[in-house]
């Protein structure tokens, strides 16, 4: 992969290079000196790993959760070292170039972009990063118009888990909600073909992919797994969330909207469907939990991440 990289950037010359997760192209910009931009999260940074990563705010006695903060930032650092920049820094010194000493070295570009509001963690930046507000998906795509027509008669939950849901667990999702009573969007067609499932609850409408942004905002609640993507867009939409991390980072942007009063996060396990369901009835019936989530909303929509970011690049790259 460096090898074609380096190749293609020699002919291409650009004046930066960005990415949000290409594992490579940090190697190759330090290998042909270019300039690196990450578009990252707070949530990914050393001061959020470092009260506990949204794993530990449950603890209520603060010397037990001070000690919990040190083996959550401990044992992440360890993993992340020897698990994932073990083979990168084998790269690193393949090419003669320097390795990473940690992951937020990883992470730190010349200019490094995190993409959301300043208020979603409130964690204070270092020099050469900047918040930009939510960088999401605002494709002029139409809405099916059995989406666009569902009846209004119950309240109406958005279930949508994005590319890393496990497809067994969203299908015990989908079981638990016969006979609720509320109606439920679900663009999770592409996960029930690869498990086998039971008949689709009558009050579920199961979808290919859907303009998120638009449907989050018709429905009443979003049920989420946690990607900063869908995270964001349930944020901006202004309903509450119900979270189901399937992986650490979606774990952390999680606890984020907890903190803000409008989100319940419910733990991983081969069924949390009867936890779903207790967090599903009680934020509906949370006025607070509404208006907070509307609050939020506001604040979000005075960021436009695109134009921000683009200011930055300019005022950094320009010419």
């Amino acid at each position: 992969m460096i090898d074609n990289e380096v190749k293609y950037l020699r002919e291409l010359q650009p004046a930066a290079a960005v990415t949000g997760s290409y594992m490579t192209l940090p190697v190759t910009c330090r290998i042909l000196k270019v300039p690196l931009v990450w578009v990252i999260q707070s949530t990914w940074l050393e001061d959020f790993f470092a009260h506990g990563a949204g794993m530990t705010d449950g603890i209520r006695v603060p010397v037990l959760k001070t000690m919990a903060d040190w083996a959550v930032l401990l044992f992440i650092n360890f993993w992340i070292r020897y698990g994932f920049l073990h083979p990168v820094n084998q790269a690193a010194r393949h090419y003669g170039v320097p390795g990473y000493k940690s992951i937020y070295d990883y992470w730190r570009g010349d200019v490094t972009l995190v993409a959301e509001p300043a208020e979603f963690t409130g964690v204070k930046l270092p020099p050469g990063y900047y918040y930009t507000g939510p960088l999401i998906a605002r494709q002029n795509f139409p809405i099916p118009e059995v989406v666009r027509n569902i009846p209004r008669d119950l309240p109406v939950i958005y279930f949508a888990m994005g590319s890393s849901g496990t497809p067994a667990i969203i299908a015990r999702i989908i079981e638990s909600f016969e006979g609720k009573p509320y109606r439920v969007i679900a663009p999770v067609r592409k996960h029930l073909v690869k498990v086998p499932h039971g008949k689709i609850p009558s009050n579920v409408l199961v979808t290919d992919w859907l303009p998120a942004l638009e449907v989050n905002q018709m429905a009443d609640l979003s049920l989420i797994h946690g990607g900063i993507g869908t995270v964001m867009t349930a944020a901006l939409a202004g309903k509450p969330v119900v979270g189901v991390g399937m992986q650490p980072e979606q774990v952390a942007n999680l606890a984020a909207l907890v903190r803000k009063g409008f989100a319940m996060r419910i733990d991983k396990s081969r069924d949390p469907s009867r936890k779903i369901q207790e967090a599903i009835a009680s934020l509906l019936n949370d006025p607070q939990a509404l208006q907070r989530a509307q609050e939020f909303s506001k604040v979000m929509e005075r960021w436009d991440g695109p134009q921000m970011a683009a200011e930055v690049l300019y005022q950094r790259f320009g010419s």
